[in-house]
């Protein structure tokens, strides 16, 4: 059986010992202190709040026990006051508990006179859980607030970021999402409040490794640094600790099952416990998620009438079109059959079959979208030779830019030996080349090169000097349908299918494809590959 402890008294006198036991019953914390800041009485509820014993606190400047070094000061103003006045309005401000963390607490303090000098009282209320729900509160309301703003995914990812980094104080809020293609995470949005120069943390590329947002996406479950300086086994977290940041939560942003991000915050350590922290960071990355999941929803069904409208007009100009030539000659030879001399005829069937072969030429395109958003577009890797695939090409193509006027160079090594699938391949160098020959005036140039560095890596380039690519269309410019808007007004034909599935096969290739930045007329692809791709892909 335990004892009863002893009803908490006056230090070293029972003048008091009355309402000293009334105010050991009470749940308030209650400290009283003498003109030099030093501990006269300390109920058991300041011992439950602050962490003290009262025979520990007893004594004691009060400043080293429960007062933030930031607000001493303040402390000292309040000794210094008049000795008849009473304080009894309630007040917030922060306290330290024993162990180092500082709370939310609720005041109201009084001073009375005393024979043995000027006695300050004061009752205090811990009301960390009243502040953390007003705190939730605000944060919830300001993200969906931001959310129902925001007139995209990317400004709606930098209003949550904005409303969790202000609301709860974070010197440091972020968004990653993975980039698949190149196998990266980029930084969607960032917050930064007043605090450390982040210098090299603060980074827009994180590439793999054990940083928090890698962590978080790869885990699929949230992770928590509660010391970034002891987190050796991430450069970026040392970089964090350097900063001034010590501690890191993350949590993962999701939606249907699958991991669209990470949401991460950085900072000193927080007021909330662990698992109350990363219960809030994952209703708001939940609520941020769902927005994704409507969002990429309505944007499908956009993409689903633009490409609607496109394919009908593929339909009716590409396809209808050269289908209009082969039926009108069709009805010519049929008229002047008898009169049509051998050279006559041939050019009628010659016309007939280039619409066939374009006709042709569009169904494969389409059978090759088909397969590409079935996943069945496949690559048969084998030991080959680019420079060999470049120059077929080349040399195939070549009639059509001497007829055009076009000067056409190839600027190739003898070798370049890769393992790829070289029918693939030779449908890339097609497609490039004759855009480049469809999109050049007469009298320009295009020229093709190719080279290996010393990582092993091959940079193939197709550069014309064209009527080029307007800063506008080149985000959408490997969507499919998509046509440049200085093709369009020229009425230059094409299905807006070509690039579509030349940046397929690259990426099949664990390659990738960029239009490089034009300061003159013309357009520059650039494709990197590596030299040893997979046997086969999908």
């Amino acid at each position: 059986m335990t004892e009863p402890q002893p009803a908490p008294t006056w230090c070293g006198d029972d003048v008091l010992r009355h309402p000293m036991t009334v105010l050991a019953a009470v749940s308030t914390a209650y400290i009283a202190v003498d003109a030099g800041g030093r501990v006269l009485a300390w109920n058991p509820a300041a011992e439950a709040t602050f962490g003290y014993d009262w025979r520990e606190a007893c004594g004691r400047p009060v400043q080293d026990l429960i007062i933030p070094e930031r607000l001493h000061a303040r402390l000292t103003l309040f000794l210094a006051g008049n000795a008849s006045t009473a304080f009894r309005q309630y007040v917030t401000t922060r306290m330290k508990h024993r162990d180092g963390h500082e709370f939310p607490v609720e005041l109201t303090a009084t001073v009375t006179d005393d024979p043995r000098g000027r006695i300050y009282h004061a009752f205090l209320n811990d009301v960390t859980a009243a502040h953390r729900a007003s705190r939730f509160t605000a944060v919830e309301a300001a993200v969906s607030r931001g959310l129902a703003e925001a007139d995209s995914s990317v400004s709606a990812a930098q209003r949550l970021a904005d409303a969790v980094g202000v609301q709860m104080d974070w010197p440091v809020t972020e968004l990653w999402a993975p980039d698949e293609r190149r196998g990266v995470l980029t930084c969607t949005a960032r917050h930064l409040g007043p605090g450390p120069q982040l210098g090299r943390f603060s980074v827009d590329e994180l590439g793999p490794g054990r940083s928090l947002p890698n962590r978080v996406c790869q885990s699929g479950s949230p992770q928590w640094i509660p010391d970034l300086a002891a987190d050796t086994a991430s450069v970026r977290s040392q970089m964090a600790a350097e900063s001034g940041l010590r501690v890191a939560v993350g949590v993962p942003i999701s939606a249907g099952g699958h991991i669209l991000g990470a949401l991460c915050v950085y900072g000193d350590y927080p007021e909330d416990p662990e698992n109350t922290l990363i219960a809030l960071l994952g209703g708001v990355a939940a609520q941020f998620g769902q927005y994704l999941e409507r969002r990429r929803a309505e944007e499908l069904a956009v993409e689903l009438a633009r490409t609607r409208n496109e394919f009908l007009a593929l339909i009716t100009h590409e396809l209808r079109n050269p289908l209009a030539v082969i039926i009108s000659t069709l009805s010519l030879i049929e008229d002047e059959l008898g009169t049509l001399t051998e050279a006559e005829q041939r050019a009628y069937f010659n016309t007939i079959s280039g619409s066939a072969q374009r006709m042709s030429a569009i169904a494969d395109d389409l059978l090759d979208v088909a397969r590409l958003e079935s996943g069945q577009l496949n690559i048969e890797a084998v030991d080959t030779d680019l420079c060999s695939i470049i120059s077929t090409a080349v040399d195939a193509i070549r009639p059509q830019a001497t007829h055009k006027s076009l000067t056409l160079h190839a600027h190739l090594p003898d070798h370049l030996p890769l393992h790829a699938d070289p029918h693939r391949l030779r449908q890339v160098a097609d497609n490039l080349l004759s855009n480049a020959i469809k999109y050049t005036p007469a009298g320009g140039t295009i020229t093709t090169t190719a080279s290996r560095d010393a990582r092993e890596q091959i940079t193939w380039t197709v550069a014309d000097t064209g009527i080029g690519i307007p800063d506008a269309d080149r985000p959408h410019l490997f969507r499919s349908f998509y046509r440049a808007s200085t093709a369009r007004s020229r009425h230059i034909p094409g299905t807006g299918l070509g690039l579509v599935i030349t940046r397929a096969i690259i990426e099949r290739h664990k390659g990738s494809i960029s239009l490089a930045e034009h300061s003159g007329p013309g357009t520059t692809f650039v494709i990197c590959l590596p030299v040893n791709s997979p046997a086969s892909a999908r």
